[in-house]
This record gives C-alpha cells, sequence and structure tokens, in this order.
C-alpha cells in the first residue's frame, strides 16, 4: 500500500461523524475470542439504566473495543497490507466507534445522583430568575458605563 493510501484510509478513520450511518458488526474478534458485538451492544442499551452487576462488564467491554481500535488502527499506520485489507480494518475501526459510542452514551447509572445533580441545576436557575426579577443582579457593563 502506497503512504498516500494509507493517509486517506487514517483520515477516514478520524473523521468527525465517520459512525453516521455505520453498523456495529454482528461480531468481532478481540483477542482470539469471537463476540456477538451487536446483540451485547442491543441487550445493555434496551434497559434504562446499566444494573450493578453488568457495569464492570460494559466498562470490560469498553476497554477490550479501545484496545483492539487501537491494534486496529497501528496496524493502517505500519502495517504490511494490502488496501483491501486497509479497507476492512476502516471498516471495522468504524464499527468498534460506533459500538463504543453507544455504550459511551448509556443513561445514567445513577439516579440518585443525577436527580440530585437535576435539582441542584433548578435551583441556581430559580435563583438567578429571582435575582433578574427582583433586580439585584445586573449587567455589570451597565454600571460602569454610568
Amino acid at each position: 500500500m502506497q503512504d498516500y493510501e494509507r493517509k486517506q484510509l487514517l483520515e477516514r478513520v478520524n473523521r468527525d461523524g465517520a459512525t453516521i450511518g455505520a453498523d456495529i458488526p454482528d461480531e468481532i474478534t478481540i483477542q482470539d475470542e469471537s463476540i456477538d458485538l451487536r446483540q451485547f451492544v442491543f441487550e445493555i442499551k434496551r434497559r434504562e439504566t446499566v444494573p450493578a452487576g453488568e457495569r464492570e462488564r460494559v466498562e470490560q467491554a469498553k476497554r477490550n473495543l479501545r484496545r483492539e481500535r487501537l491494534e486496529r488502527l497501528e496496524l493502517i499506520e505500519e502495517g504490511d497490507i494490502s488496501r483491501e485489507e486497509g479497507e476492512e480494518l476502516v471498516r471495522s475501526i468504524i464499527g468498534i466507534d460506533r459500538a463504543l459510542n453507544a455504550l459511551e452514551n448509556l443513561g445514567p447509572t445513577d439516579l440518585e445522583r443525577e436527580q440530585r445533580a437535576q435539582n441542584t441545576a433548578d435551583k441556581k436557575r430559580w435563583m438567578s430568575f429571582l435575582k433578574k426579577a427582583l433586580g439585584r443582579e445586573t449587567d455589570a457593563g451597565t454600571r460602569r458605563g454610568r
């Protein structure tokens, strides 16, 4: 493979929005172990929250996927591969990225903490509104100009 072809493949992998429209691979082999990746991701995503017993499994899966992504990326960068092999690696890396995005964007795992954070944010917005409505908070720029 020529250097310019390598650069093109790497650009495709690192392009913003590369995962848009991409599918999560049905199956992926990581460290000689075959994993039903699509089924795993959909199984985890269909739940509203990740149960405590599953959190470590999800975190381990994300670590393994990141490691495998890096290995495949290095193979494109430095490996003695053909253009076709490079194309297949790009497709697999984009699929891994799609799976990682899905796993990273899971719902909150701690509902109580999420609720407290939301309540705190609501209180801050309410206090800010009250200060403005009562005239206690003015724009610093208008005070200096007078």
